[in-house]
């Protein structure tokens, strides 16, 4: 009886799952280098610089492991942009707790007239692209941070309370790059 040889199929090869390193700049806590594959950019740090153990108002960069959960973008200034995180445009009454003593802390939550919280939308295009990140979510820490996120920066690249940020045509290449699985290191 003869045997039949038949031709393996090659494997799909899984795309590697791209991984952000954010490292503080020699000698200016509240500058650094963000690195994604070939692409590497300037970024703006917390004007603490990066923490090990971050504090609400402290404007420390949290230290350690995260991932991005959802692109907020404000699609009243620009075209959807390109990327595989979730989406959500901006709205008006958009905004994020701050407080640690309110149960929504560290979430976003829905602003009322004269309500307080972070707006995340701005009349300055710092929050124009939002990248939540899972900074103190699971578990929520009463007074471990809020409203970390990656963000655009200030014309001057001045420091951030706390969040990472960068260029606009830096964050349209990142984005095209990134997804949820994408692992954020910092630090």
């Amino acid at each position: 009886m003869m045997k039949l040889q038949t031709r393996a199929k090659p494997r799909r090869r899984a795309a590697a799952t791209p991984q952000i390193v954010v490292r503080a700049a020699a000698g200016n806590r509240s500058r650094g280098w963000l690195s994604c594959g070939t692409l590497t950019i300037p970024v703006a740090l917390g004007r603490g610089g990066i923490r090990a153990n971050k504090r609400e108002g402290d404007g420390g960069t949290p230290l350690g492991r995260f991932r991005p959960l959802r692109l907020w973008w404000r699609a009243d200034r620009a075209p959807r942009p390109a990327t595989k995180l979730p989406v959500r445009a901006i709205t008006p009454r958009d905004g994020w707790c701050e407080d640690p003593a309110d149960r929504h802390y560290n979430q976003p939550i829905t602003l009322q007239p004269g309500q307080s919280g972070d707006r995340l939308r701005r009349d300055d295009h710092l929050y124009d692209y939002i990248i939540e990140i899972d900074h103190n979510q699971r578990p929520r820490v009463a007074g471990r941070g809020s409203a970390v996120f990656v963000h655009l920066a200030r014309d001057n690249f001045g420091p951030t309370a706390g969040c990472i940020a960068m260029r606009k045509s830096a964050m349209q290449q990142l984005l095209r790059r990134i997804g949820p699985r994408t692992q954020i290191v910092i630090g």
